[in-house]
Formats: C-alpha cells, sequence, structure tokens
C-alpha cells in the first residue's frame, strides 16, 4: 500500500484528489496539509511513500518544504510530486533542485495522476510530457558558455549518456528498457551506474544535470 500525504491550500483541490486516490486498492492518503509547515512536519511523524506538493501555499511554500525534506536524512524514503496550475520554466526547475520527484499540472488526467504517484513511490522521476518539452526548450536556448564544465561526465559509456537523455525525458525504467531493446533489470543497472558515477543522490539529480550541460535537446523526445 503506497501512503501518500496531500499537501495543498485549497481544501476542494485535496477533496478532489483524495477522492481519485482513495478509489485505487494500492493507495492511501494518509494526511492532509494546507501549508509546508503542516506538510513537514506531517512528514516526519508519518514518514509517507509520496507527498503531492502544491508549490503555491501561504507560509511555507511547497518548494521550500520539498527542499526541507530532500535535505533531511530521515526522510530519504518520501518522494515528492509537485502538483501546481502553473507551468512556468522557473517553477519547474526550482522544483526539481528542490529535490523533487515529479512535477504535474493540476489539468491533468486522473490517470497521470495516480500513474505519476506509482512511478514516485518506485523512485522514478517523471514530469508531464508538455512541461518536460518546454523545460528542454528553455535550457536550449542557453549559451554554452553558461554552463560549467562537469568532469563527472566524463566517466559516461555513450549507453550512459543515452539512458540519462532517457532519464531526462521523463522515461521510467521500463519505459527506458522498451526503447533501448533491453531487460528492465538492465535498464535498471544503467540507472544505478550513472547515479553512482554522478554521485546523485536520486534520479532527480540526474534530470537536473542532463538539463544543465545540454544533454537533451527540442528534438529529443521525438528521436
Amino acid at each position: 500500500m503506497i501512503q501518500i500525504l496531500l499537501a495543498d491550500d485549497q481544501r476542494l483541490v485535496r477533496a478532489g484528489i483524495r477522492g481519485i486516490l482513495d478509489d485505487e486498492d494500492d493507495l492511501h492518503v494518509v494526511a492532509e496539509a494546507a501549508d509546508g509547515h503542516t506538510a513537514l512536519a506531517a512528514c516526519r511523524e508519518l514518514r509517507p511513500d509520496v507527498v503531492l506538493m502544491d508549490i503555491r501555499m501561504p507560509g511555507m511554500d511547497g518548494l521550500e518544504a520539498a527542499r526541507r525534506i530532500a535535505a533531511d536524512q530521515q526522510l530519504a524514503a518520501v518522494k515528492v510530486v509537485m502538483l501546481t496550475t502553473f507551468d512556468l520554466d522557473e517553477y519547474v526547475y526550482g522544483a526539481l533542485r528542490a529535490g523533487a520527484t515529479g512535477f504535474l499540472l493540476k489539468d491533468t488526467e486522473p490517470e497521470e495522476l495516480l500513474r505519476a504517484v506509482r512511478v514516485a513511490a518506485q523512485g522514478d522521476a517523471l514530469i508531464s510530457p508538455s512541461v518536460t518539452r518546454r523545460l528542454i526548450a528553455e535550457f536550449a536556448e542557453r549559451p554554452d558558455s553558461a554552463r560549467t564544465p562537469d568532469h563527472r561526465l566524463d566517466a559516461l559509456t555513450n549507453r550512459e549518456r543515452e539512458v540519462m537523455r532517457l532519464i531526462a525525458a521523463g522515461h521510467t525504467n521500463e519505459e527506458i528498457a522498451t526503447r533501448l531493446v533491453v531487460s528492465p533489470l538492465t535498464a535498471k543497472s544503467h540507472v544505478s551506474r550513472i547515479m553512482a558515477k554522478l554521485d546523485a543522490r536520486d534520479r532527480t539529480q540526474v534530470v537536473v544535470l542532463a538539463y544543465e550541460y545540454g544533454m537533451v535537446s527540442p528534438g529529443w523526445l521525438e528521436g
């Protein structure tokens, strides 16, 4: 059973999302929070598997709450998926830098929301396709001179670089395996080696590095 914490300052939004989640046999909402402080306290008390976190909340916002969750070693197993009505690039990148595992818009279809929760619980990063395209395009416009070289990337093989691009494009291990025609176990091994070589805490840090160093381009998702 996947334990979920809902953090959103709008009670009606929380009720709607809770209704979708509680209809599923493998999902259970253990608590709700209307601000970042309450969400952080609930995480420390209940240790949910996944937090669905709104970005804009009174007091401590969702980005700061996600940042504190990611920085707390005792909450290392807690995955944060940001839910917002705003798809501005700075919010997406800020959420990823804060340690969020996923980023979805509130107009996401219920099926995609359910998939995001399950994917996050498994440790995969998931960003809605429309947001991913915008984020990649925004980073593609940055001059190469703005990117600081990271020699950790030199340790990656060509296959690992390909896998890293697929991670950044929002693909799960199973989707990577299908795309590369390998077993899911092989795909998982590639991901684990990439994280080890980059000294990345989780997949989200791999995504951030891929964006920062221009490893993905606007045409990559269609490639």
